[in-house]
């Protein structure tokens, strides 16, 4: 099992200006949901934003320490518009 603080420490150590959520959506702690928002996924596809933040998790994953990870990923822009649509 990881915790959801080292899931989030990995994360920032790929993209170190992230803010990051990380939550266990099952409680066993190997299924998790994370929101990443990000000024390094200016200009980049929803797939490379994506595949950014699997390549900090790429350990976890291949240990299968997480299962399964639901990923949202956002620019600061476009996590401001959708706080606002909230």
């Amino acid at each position: 099992m990881i915790g959801l603080q080292q899931v989030e420490s990995m994360i920032k150590s790929q993209l170190p200006d992230a803010q990051v959520v990380v939550r266990d959506m099952k409680g066993g702690g190997d299924h998790l949901e994370a929101i990443v928002v990000s000024s390094e996924f200016e200009g980049k596809t929803l797939v490379k934003q994506h595949q950014l933040v699997y390549g900090a998790l790429k350990e976890a994953l291949d240990s299968e320490a997480i299962h399964a990870l639901a990923l949202k990923t956002y620019t600061p822009q476009a996590w401001e518009t959708a706080q606002q649509a909230v």
